[in-house]
């Protein structure tokens, strides 16, 4: 239902319809305070989004539905649930969407500065806003605006640098190897060898490896698009090597290699080395080969030479032996 009345020298017009929270505007015109009410009315009833009332749904109920209609249909949602949930479970998550305003999330970043990273809380907060965004836009909950749009979200993190160090790669190897499960001295090298991110790593099949003509095949991959892999001597003999048992060429969980990764950089006595660095080594390593940026790009997989630049790190001897090389 709408209203028109007189404030003063302007006429303020309010707008109320189930499912949405109040709208107010100011005009200096009641013909144009009118016309407004009716207009908005008709545009909100005619609304193909489902109407959710904010005063009757909580954040952690708006949290469940994205996880299960939007994080779910990702291709690596995994990560994204784990956020979803640690969010889930905080007290903040009791509040209904009516009563949360930007403050309640000031509090929140402050708190998770002192936990995490501010990379870290800039991802979480990316995500929270999106799910706001979802929720307004999509679903068409009755907010008034997107709380987290209002909040001074942190820098991300600046891109990683670190590649493999002296006999780092050696030291890595012979503590995988030491693992009782067999696969994860081969999945670093393979990683390390291509370039590939862990999932796709995890995803591969024996029918999409060919190894008389050195390639591995990709389907569905994160930037949705296939790809073709060449696969250096080296790929090739850990490929080789490998029991032919399971569909997959590597039949371990994500969890499984997470936890090995742990180990085995441990037991090396390295720090601050992450799994996907090995990414960043392969690419970086590409480069210093001598490929173009396109046949990088062809073999990593990145649409965005920008984003290419990030993964790369290029060891300074090495480019300058190849300089030498010329003189």
């Amino acid at each position: 239902m709408g209203y028109v009345r007189r404030r003063g020298k302007s006429w303020n017009a309010q707008v109320r319809v189930a499912g949405w929270q109040s709208f107010t505007k100011s005009f200096s015109k009641k013909s144009d305070a009118v016309r407004w009410v009716q207009e908005l009315e008709q545009t909100l009833k005619n609304s193909p989004l489902p109407r959710a009332n904010a005063n009757d749904v909580s954040l952690l109920d708006l949290l469940q539905r994205y996880g299960l209609e939007v994080s779910s249909q990702l291709k690596d949602s995994e990560k994204e649930f784990y956020k979803l949930n640690l969010y889930a479970r905080h007290p903040i998550a009791q509040n209904r969407l009516s009563n949360l305003t930007p403050l309640h999330f000031e509090h929140l970043r402050d708190e998770r500065l002192k936990q995490v990273s501010s990379g870290t809380v800039h991802a979480d907060f990316m995500l929270l806003r999106r799910v706001f965004k979802t929720a307004l836009r999509k679903w068409g909950y009755g907010l008034a605006s997107n709380p987290i749009e209002q909040v001074q979200i942190p820098s991300p993190h600046k891109p990683r640098k670190r590649r493999l160090i002296g006999d780092e790669k050696e030291r890595l190897l012979t503590a995988a190897s030491s693992q009782r499960n067999i696969y994860i001295a081969p999945t670093i090298e393979f990683a390390i060898e291509t370039g590939m991110r862990r999932s796709e790593i995890l995803n591969l099949r024996w029918v999409d490896v060919d190894l008389d003509s050195g390639f591995a095949f990709l389907f569905d991959t994160k930037n949705g698009e296939d790809r073709r892999v060449p696969l250096t001597k080296t790929a090739r003999d850990v490929l080789s090597k490998l029991p032919k048992q399971d569909e997959r060429v590597f039949p371990i969980s994500a969890n499984c290699v997470r936890l090995a990764w742990e180990r085995t950089r441990n037991k090396a006595g390295i720090s601050d080395l992450r799994f996907h660095d090995l990414r960043h080594e392969a690419v970086s390593r590409f480069f210093e080969m001598g490929m173009s940026v396109p046949e990088v790009a062809l073999i990593s997989g990145h649409k965005d030479v920008r984003q290419l630049f990030r993964y790369t790190h290029l060891n300074p001897i090495n480019v300058f032996q190849k300089y030498e090389a010329f003189t």
